[in-house]
């Protein structure tokens, strides 16, 4: 039994440095659809050809080729974190809200993976 129930999704988040470069790349070599670009906050989406499974793209300045973090998806974020952090792992500070969209945290595993808990703020509590 786990601490934690996670949803059907995962996002694997990649950093990049141009996010629209990048989504058409990934759409002509690999065949991912474009979900959307937020580009208030530096992100684009691709929906993979696994079901459940979307690439984000977050544009940075200084991308970390290799670097991806899976990102999990969660009902409660809240529920989700206390309870993992009660289990004593680690985060990286506060739950970061995006207004009306979605709220993401980032945690360690063990050896100092980052792995990331979202919820999708688009489809209510």
């Amino acid at each position: 039994m786990s601490i934690i129930t996670l949803d059907n999704t995962i996002t694997i988040a990649l950093s990049v440095s141009d996010r629209h470069i990048s989504a058409k790349w990934y759409s002509n070599m690999l065949g991912f659809t474009l979900i959307h670009h937020i580009d208030e906050a530096g992100w684009s989406e691709m929906q993979t050809k696994t079901e459940g499974v979307t690439l984000g793209l977050g544009e940075h300045v200084e991308p970390a080729p290799g670097n991806s973090v899976p990102v999990f998806g969660v009902a409660n974020i809240d529920i989700a974190r206390r309870a993992l952090e009660a289990e004593g792992v680690k985060f990286d500070g506060p739950t970061d809200i995006v207004e009306g969209m979605v709220s993401t945290a980032t945690f360690y595993d063990p050896d100092g993976n980052a792995l990331m808990l979202a919820q999708d703020l688009t489809k209510g509590s």
